[in-house]
């Protein structure tokens, strides 16, 4: 009974911050990652405000007082986000959504670091419900019986907020058809940022209420974030009900999968997203995603002459100093050099899946990952030499994208890519838990390769020709019939469909192409390190690839490999400058959302295209 009782507690608590997220998404299609930095803000505020309102009177009222205060205040944080950032990319794809509201993530953390300090701040217990409750013959925390009536609360009250106010009926109706309520004459940008609060006043309140229960740390947003995610994802995207409904169901799963599947409790909450999806792609209570509306990936500069002079005499000049830099560059140089390469690779990868067949991938780390762990744990525990464990990185790479492709390309949208998510999640969670085998959080070490390519010098070269010519692979197939036809389904499936294509099949061939790519990657990446661990499965390492490949230029060729220097170079630049190195990658990635939506390859490819139509005018 208090197992049922703790999961309940933890379900409500859910609720009350996936509920804001889901209404956030119906009305504007935002996928705003940083709906779990409002939650962290949220306790911070709460740890400040509420014992300042303590010292005047320990009264339950006062402590409510400072706890519904703190979620005011987040509310108009998530205001200023709003008016400053999602108005200028509400037309723009998921992925630039994700990355843009991703560098507020970074620069909240930093922002929180600064303010708060590094140490974890314990807030004050609830007066009057300190007390243990008798149930059953055992106690139960009060305050946890307190929670548990909070979530059905905050769900009679949105109910009648939906159902009772104009502004709730807006909702209702943004979430239906954003673009029928925009012809109907509503003011969207109230209607926006009017959700935008309630969504973000939500997420404080949620992180407020914890304070007696759990310290407020830094790292507290990234750790909720995901599990919103699923709940808002397994109830259907825009349905408060079914948040409801995916909270608890969440909340019970975790309550006795701990004591049913001890080792597996980081699992079953992803596998029941995955599963809800592949039976159910719009989650249990929402609808397909309207046709109309949703932002198409930018025009980029994909082109059947490939390379033009200038860009072959970049290349060539390029590889030269790529082939010279270890013979006039220091161990240090060397050693950045290397992980260009590798992460150019997976970066690369990633865009033909994103950029060449419109397939968003938030999960693209696991291929990275798994490619690495194959190769790893081949030479540490099966005493496999570095050639035959490097050939088995991109076939284990390859084989999981088939599993997990199987059933991802089956779906759109924003469905899709958190499918990808949860399937990434359940490998980053076995690795994690599968102790005996995989280290666990410790990882593994000596993954060294062979002597022969022991010296840095020697296997940069090695990482340098493997990694180009599975890009230079990977590029013919780009410009070959079939990567012509995963475009044509990018660009209109129905159209691609109704000329004979077997769009399904086409897209999981791609998808296991570029998971055997990143499962390469991977296994370079597991050499070069010495050492494997879950954090190259890990949201944050999907997330760099998608920044590499923004940086660079969707539907540009070439447009990931130069974002994968780029992004690099600026973490290479701003890390040892300062402590707060995260807040200014953050701004760096919202400016290249605003500024140069195509990335560098597009920005240069739209100059170069100028540049011609102008000669040629000179000429005529």
């Amino acid at each position: 009974m208090v197992q049922a009782l703790s999961g309940l507690a933890s379900a409500s608590s859910l609720f009350v911050i996936a509920s804001g997220l889901t209404l956030v998404f119906g009305v504007t299609r935002i996928v705003n990652f940083a709906h779990g930095s409002f939650y962290m803000l949220g306790a911070y505020m709460a740890v400040t405000i509420v014992p300042w309102l303590l010292e005047i009177e320990r009264s339950p009222w006062l402590f409510f007082v400072g706890v519904l205060a703190s979620a005011v205040v987040v509310g108009l944080l998530g205001v200023a986000m709003e008016v400053l950032l999602l108005r200028r990319i509400y037309k723009v794809p998921e992925l630039f959504q994700l990355l843009a509201t991703f560098g507020v993530v970074l620069m909240v953390q930093d922002a929180v670091l600064w303010i708060w300090g590094p140490v974890d701040i314990t807030g004050p217990r609830a007066p009057g419900l300190r007390h243990g409750v008798e149930i059953l013959g055992q106690r139960f925390p009060a305050y946890e019986l307190f929670l548990i009536a909070v979530g059905p609360s905050v769900l009679g009250l949105l109910w009648l907020l939906m159902h009772r106010t104009r502004f709730g009926i807006l909702i209702r109706a943004a979430t239906r058809d954003r673009e029928m309520v925009g012809a109907l004459g509503v003011n969207q940008a109230m209607l926006f940022t009017g959700t935008l609060f309630l969504g973000a006043f939500l997420a404080g309140l949620g992180g407020a209420l914890q304070i007696p229960r759990v310290s407020a740390s830094g790292q507290m947003d990234l750790s909720i974030i995901t599990e919103v995610f699923v709940v808002t994802v397994i109830g259907g995207m825009g349905s408060v009900t079914g948040a409801f409904l995916a909270a608890v169901l969440i909340g019970q799963l975790q309550a006795f999968g701990v004591l049913v599947f001890p080792k597996i409790t980081l699992v079953l909450v992803f596998l029941l997203m995955a599963v809800v999806l592949v039976i159910k792609p719009w989650g249990l209570l929402g609808r397909p995603e309207p046709a109309a509306g949703r932002a198409a990936l930018p025009e980029g500069i994909l082109h059947p002459r490939g390379f033009g002079r200038l860009e072959r005499a970049l290349l060539w000049v390029t590889i030269a100093a790529a082939c010279a830099l270890p013979l006039f560059g220091d161990a240090y140089a060397v050693k950045v050099a290397t992980e260009v390469l590798v992460f150019a690779l997976a970066a690369f990868s990633l865009n033909f899946l994103v950029g060449n067949g419109g397939i968003v991938s938030f999960g693209h780390a696991a291929y990275f990952g798994l490619g690495a762990y194959a190769a790893g744990l081949l030479v540490t525990k099966g005493g496999v030499p570095m050639e035959p464990a490097l050939i088995a990185a991109p076939i284990v790479g390859g084989a999981f994208a088939a599993l997990f492709g199987f059933f991802v390309v089956r779906l759109s949208g924003i469905y899709l890519a958190m499918l990808t998510l949860a399937f990434a999640q359940i490998a980053y969670a076995v690795c994690f838990q599968w102790v005996e085998f995989t280290g666990g959080d410790n990882g593994v070490v000596g993954v060294w390769p062979s002597a022969w390519a022991g010296s840095r010098h020697v296997y940069f070269y090695l990482v340098a020709a493997c990694a180009i010519g599975a890009i230079l692979a990977l590029r013919h197939v780009i410009y070959a019939p079939f990567g012509a036809t995963l475009r044509a389904a990018r660009d209109s499936e129905q159209r691609a469909d109704a000329i004979g294509v077997d769009v399904r099949t086409h897209r999981w061939l791609g998808f296991i192409l570029a998971g055997a790519a990143a499962g390469l990657a991977g296994g370079l990446y597991a050499f070069s390190k010495g050492s494997i661990d879950p954090t190259m499965l890990g949201i944050p390492m999907s997330v760099d690839f998608l920044a590499m490949i923004l940086l660079g230029g969707m539907q540009t060729v070439m447009g990931a490999v130069v974002g994968a220097a780029a992004f690099h170079a600026i973490k290479d630049v701003f890390m040892p400058l300062t402590d707060f190195w995260r807040f200014f990658l953050g701004a760096a990635i919202i400016a290249l959302v605003l500024i140069f939506p195509r990335g560098l390859g597009g920005a240069y490819g739209a100059f170069r295209a100028q540049v011609t139509a102008k000669t040629k005018a000179v000429r005529a």
